[in-house]
């Protein structure tokens, strides 16, 4: 089994979603919120905060620590099976497509 550095690096898809949230977190936030409704209809919000309590770091020196929706999306998409991180990343794009906004247009991340 190939070891990888990080935990989305064994889909590409899952990766690029990573990195478009990544470097479009500002524009993309909506979608996260998108994304973590749909996971309080069939967890519970609570928890989910639960969940993420016990995730984040103390310190928050990970680039998606700085806005809440955005890592509660990451934690969320690092902790599913991979089949749902898959599905989740698949659907992300198509709404994104939808919504006509261009994954291809490269920008500068922002640290």
């Amino acid at each position: 089994m190939p070891q990888y550095k990080r935990w989305y690096d064994h889909d590409p898809v899952l990766m690029e979603v990573v990195e478009l949230l990544r470097n479009y977190q500002d524009e993309l936030r909506a979608q996260a919120e998108i994304f973590l409704a749909k996971k309080k209809k069939k967890v519970s919000k609570e928890t989910i905060d639960k969940f993420y309590e016990m995730v984040k770091p103390i310190n928050g020196n990970r680039w998606y620590d700085k806005d809440p929706v955005i890592s509660k999306t990451i934690e969320l998409l690092r902790v599913v099976p991979p089949e749902i991180q898959k599905s989740a990343a698949e659907n992300f794009i198509k709404s994104l497509e939808g919504m006509g906004i261009d994954k291809d247009a490269k920008k500068q991340p922002q640290e």
